[in-house]
């Protein structure tokens, strides 16, 4: 398979032919099932079968597995069987061997690969959706992450794409809630982005400039010489899974949450910049509780107006101004909303909003039949169904994903922290103008089109 994945690197009809094949029989499957149990009362074991699912996806490898994880997020699209495996994709994706690991350093770095290394590791420390990590030494005695993207995933984002679209199409015919053409169009374009390791370097370079104040939070150094189109060598940052410390005590589990805060936040409200992807894989915790940020594949670079936005509705929900609130929707996107839909996008907002509009001490939330935000988003769903669907804007795939996925990850660090505060701490003194000019500096430095 590893053959004939090689052959395929390039989007060939072949590629897609195969992928189309392979994703239609697992997804495929995953309907019969769930089909059989509801109309037909089959009885089927669902922890066993979305095990195999989730390990047949694995061994599929590309952008289904990413799809499948922000899915996980999303209340009534799965069941929390399927939600909770759909969830360890990225973190237990099988690697690919040696033989393959061996032709595609050949052919990023020259028939010599292995003298531009001290040591480079045969088995991969992490693998991904769309790549794998082995742990390097230059030779000049640094440790490296070499980054290796797997054979054929242009054509499988192509298949993989036309597979959602249909299955977005599907969807809406029995629920018209939400409009999905939009979210399509955004998952589209970050996943063919994930593919350019030339602009995740870039990315992880706007990162550590964003972030060079912060002194609790690291990111790598891009090693430029050893990076090319599908291999991406980084300075390795050594630390240990965020989970380690949910039973640490409380002033630790609350420096770890405010270093994440930070690290999401600061390039957000003074760049418009976010890291789209907060999965458990892409941040490490260092001895002294500071955070290593990775994986910078997935970075949304929002228009100032929307950010401007999000502040415009913090501030409307504070004061109850209707007005200001219907301007700020207004601003991200949405389009000829009617009482009942602004009324029911309100609901979500002041969830999202909550931690930070009471000035105190307190959790971020709380988790809802293992899912942060389900509760909220199931009434919220079905108030949209009740009253009529809505078109959501592109910008909210990745923002919505990141707060769900931070909340998450504050809630099993049981912290408890005065959200409001800092939050207001962040944007005093916001300046609009003063954003844009500073994130077009930014992106121009390192020659990012917006």
């Amino acid at each position: 398979m590893t053959i004939e994945h090689e052959k395929q690197d390039k989007n060939t009809l072949g590629g897609r032919v195969v992928r189309y094949g392979r994703v239609s029989g697992t997804m495929v499957n995953l309907a019969i099932k769930l089909a059989g149990e509801k109309y037909l009362g089959l009885d089927i074991d669902r922890n066993e079968h979305a095990e195999k699912l989730m390990r047949s996806l694995g061994n599929l490898k590309g952008p289904l597995m990413k799809v499948g994880q922000i899915l996980s997020t999303i209340p009534e699209a799965l069941p929390d069987e399927y939600a909770k495996e759909f969830q360890q994709l990225q973190s237990n994706a099988p690697p690919m061997g040696w033989p393959f690991v061996r032709r595609r350093m050949k052919t990023e770095l020259g028939s010599n690969w292995q003298n531009k290394f001290a040591l480079f590791e045969k088995e991969a420390a992490a693998a991904a959706s769309l790549g794998q990590v082995h742990k390097a030494v230059s030779n000049d005695g640094v440790n490296l992450a070499c980054k290796l993207q797997y054979p054929d995933m242009q054509s499988a984002i192509d298949a993989d794409l036309n597979q959602l679209r249909i299955i977005f199409s599907l969807y809406e015919k029995y629920d018209k809630a939400i409009k999905t053409k939009q979210i399509h169009a955004e998952l589209a374009q970050r996943l063919r982005e994930e593919l350019d390791y030339k602009l995740e370097a870039k990315h992880s370079k706007l990162y550590g400039y964003m972030l060079r104040e912060e002194k609790n939070v690291h990111v790598p150094e891009i090693i430029d010489e050893l990076s090319t189109d599908r291999l991406l060598t980084s300075t390795w940052l050594e630390g240990t899974p965020i989970l380690d410390f949910v039973d640490k005590d409380t002033k630790m589990r609350n420096i770890i949450a405010m270093n994440m805060f930070r690290a999401w936040y600061v390039p957000l409200y003074n760049y418009g910049v976010i890291h789209g992807d907060p999965h458990l894989g892409n941040y490490t915790i260092r001895d002294d509780l500071s955070i290593n940020l990775m994986d910078f594949g997935c970075v949304r670079v929002f228009p100032v107006e929307f950010i401007g936005g999000v502040v415009d509705l913090y501030h409307a929900l504070q004061n109850d101004d209707i007005d200001m609130t219907v301007h700020a929707y207004e601003t991200w996107g949405f389009r000829g909303l009617n009482k009942d839909q602004i009324e029911t996008l309100n609901i979500w907002a002041k969830f999202l909003y909550g931690p930070i509009l009471e000035d105190k001490v307190r959790p971020i939330g709380e988790i809802t039949n293992g899912v942060y935000g389900r509760e909220t988003a199931e009434k919220v769903h079905k108030k949209l169904r009740k009253f009529g669907g809505i078109q959501v804007p592109r910008e909210f795939v990745f923002m919505d994903r990141a707060a769900l996925g931070l909340g998450s990850v504050f809630l099993h660090l049981k912290a408890e922290i005065n959200w409001y505060k800092v939050f207001n701490e962040l944007i005093d003194g916001m300046d609009i103008e003063k954003l844009r000019k500073r994130q077009k500096y930014a992106l121009d430095k390192f020659e990012i089109k917006n």
